[in-house]
């Protein structure tokens, strides 16, 4: 899986290196700019050309219409490719030096703005900068490079990896007035503005994904439905980041804020590994859920090969149970069957009050259905050890009988999944909850169940909006640890975190962002595909990472339009897709 890493982690790598005396940081610096340029060619392959310069147009059709009040721009004929480059007054802004200086000597006509110069504490982007200006370059004002209108690449070297502080409001109006009045001016040009950040859009926390607000509020005349950060972090086509990806690449805004993230590896520079990166070992990384397929690694340390079935009758799959509440509320509960079902679950039975057995009847064929009496009823049931996994929430009903059931199932240490209602049950006494839990189990809170079972760690997530210190990963390794199972906290940052400290992230943002997945009832199918693995004998922390991805690969699959039946009939294609 790839690492994912914080801010501080990331130093310490860069540090060892350095210290090794094997490589500069300034060796590292010019490698990071020739990574931001060779990504930004590799992205768009037109614009790794040089065109020499057009003689001035003459006769019809040489100039495009005027935009934003500008004169008329004369778009006949080759031209060079035009960059502005921003440039932060710490390392991120050395790197964008390089990058400049890098496209000069393509032949791109190049601008560079810098928030401040380099301080003491970056005396490489000082020597960067030095270079930049001894080819040739030059430092322009805003006031300069505002009338050469919209480039053809914009690339943001501001603040990188290390902030922690809101991004000055007069930034924020600048990424404004970018967005705004070149984007308008690039289309009406019928052209492309093309968005690079050097790794991370500046604003953004690296460790958290929150977008840092402004000193001063930037906001006014925001479009319904547009995210407020979008006003003052500048949102980019491609991120280049260095080594491994950082966990505000995928967190919060961080997913929403890049469309394409490109992880450039630093070799060539004496302390590599094999593969050609910085030294790997990072304690108590984040793993980013992806599939590694003929064999090699996949989620949840597992060989997708698990999920075939060669040889053994369906008890050798296990027997999974999903628990339903009253008649009129069984539609969860038939979903998560269908999903266990869908996973490989050798069988699956819904158990429901006796009254509502006609209701599953009548719409299961496939799945097995039990009228049980209560809780005494569950624990009769429970008594055939081949039931293997078992799942209670969806559709469950908050009144007494729920927590009953809970324990029950809890006492019987089978693999459990508790969703929904299990979870909303006993937002009045989390601590009883807690008491019963074991290591087979997995919570799947969305964000508003999270709050009612960790209602001080879902307060103090809340409460970093403007610091970027405390992570949606800090906050479930911390649920994880408090609850004594693995707890996966939904979101299209979904976050799966073991109380030992073991964690993943399973984003679904950028290319692999599924909007539509929002739809009722998607949850309860992602609790019933947990509990089919369980039933067949994968470990919660293996269970929780596995099904998270192949429930986004099902939507991405199936696409717009999706509903919640959808789900567990695209497995079948999913796994065709694997190979299986």
């Amino acid at each position: 899986m790839t690492e994912l890493v914080t801010a501080a982690q990331m130093r310490a790598i860069e540090q060892a290196a350095i210290e090794s005396g094997d490589v500069t940081g300034l060796e590292l610096m010019e490698r990071a700019g020739q990574g931001v340029v060779e990504a930004i060619f590799e992205e768009w392959p037109e614009l790794d050309t040089e065109v020499p310069d057009a003689p001035a147009a003459s006769g019809e059709g040489g100039a495009a219409p005027a935009a934003q009040g500008r004169p008329p721009r004369d778009i006949s004929g080759p031209k060079k490719q035009r960059a502005v480059v921003l440039c932060g007054p710490g390392n991120n802004g050395g790197d964008g030096f390089v990058v400049a200086r890098l496209l000069k000597a393509k032949g791109w006509e190049v601008s560079v703005w810098e928030l401040a110069a380099p301080g003491e504490g970056a005396p490489d982007a000082a020597i960067c900068r030095q270079a930049w200006l001894e080819a040739g370059g030059a430092i322009s004002t805003w006031d300069e490079i505002e009338p050469l209108g919209a480039p053809d690449l914009l690339v943001d070297a501001v603040f990188g990896t290390g902030l922690t502080r809101p991004i000055p409001v007069a930034l924020a109006n600048m990424f404004r007035l970018f967005r705004d009045r070149w984007h308008a001016e690039a289309n009406w040009d019928d052209r492309i503005m093309r968005q690079v950040a050097v790794d991370i859009p500046s604003g953004l926390s690296s460790d958290t994904g929150w977008a840092l607000r402004p000193d001063e509020d930037p906001r006014e005349n925001l479009p319904d439905g547009w995210p407020d950060f979008m006003d003052w972090v500048f949102p980019t086509d491609l991120t280049v980041t260095f080594h491994n990806a950082k966990l505000g690449h995928f967190l919060r805004a961080g997913g929403t804020l890049s469309r394409k993230l490109r992880i450039k590896p630093l070799h060539g520079l004496g302390v590599f590994d094999a593969s050609g990166g910085l030294p790997v070992s990072v304690e108590g990384h984040v793993r980013l859920i992806e599939p590694v397929f003929h064999g090699r690694e996949v989620p949840g340390y597992l060989h997708f090969s698990f999920l075939e079935k060669h040889l053994g009758h369906k008890f050798d799959h296990g027997h999974a149970l999903v628990m339903s509440g009253p008649p009129g509320q069984g539609g969860a509960a038939r979903l998560a069957a269908r999903g266990a079902l869908r996973i490989g679950a050798g069988l699956v039975t819904v158990g429901c009050p006796l009254r509502a057995v006609t209701e599953h009847a009548v719409q299961l064929t496939a799945i097995m259905v039990k009228g049980l009496d209560g809780t005494h009823g569950l624990g009769e049931i429970l008594e055939d050890k081949r039931i293997t996994g078992l799942c209670l929430g969806p559709g469950l009903g908050l009144g007494p009988a729920t927590a009953d059931l809970v324990r029950i199932a809890l006492e019987a240490k089978r693999g459990t999944v508790l969703d929904a209602d299990a979870l909303s049950r006993f937002q009045r006494k989390p601590d009883v909850l807690f008491d019963m839990l074991h290591d087979n189990c997995v919570l799947t809170p969305h964000g508003g169940e999270f709050a009612r079972l960790f209602p001080d760690l879902a307060e103090r997530l809340d409460a970093q909006e403007n610091t970027g210190t405390y992570s949606k990963v800090d906050a479930t390794r911390e649920a994880a640890k408090r609850a004594g199972c693995v707890v996966l906290f939904k979101g299209a940052d979904t976050v799966i975190a073991a109380p030992d400290g073991r964690c993943s992230i399973n984003a679904a943002v950028g290319e692999r962002a599924v909007p539509w997945l929002a739809t009722a009832g998607a949850g309860d199918v992602l609790a019933g595909m947990i509990t089919g693995l369980l039933a067949r004998g994968f470990d919660a922390m293996s269970a929780a990472e596995t099904v998270a991805w192949l429930h986004v690969e099902a939507a991405r699959s199936f696409g717009p339009g999706l509903i919640a039946e959808d789900l567990p009939e695209e497995l079948p294609k999913v796994f065709r897709a694997l190979g299986l």
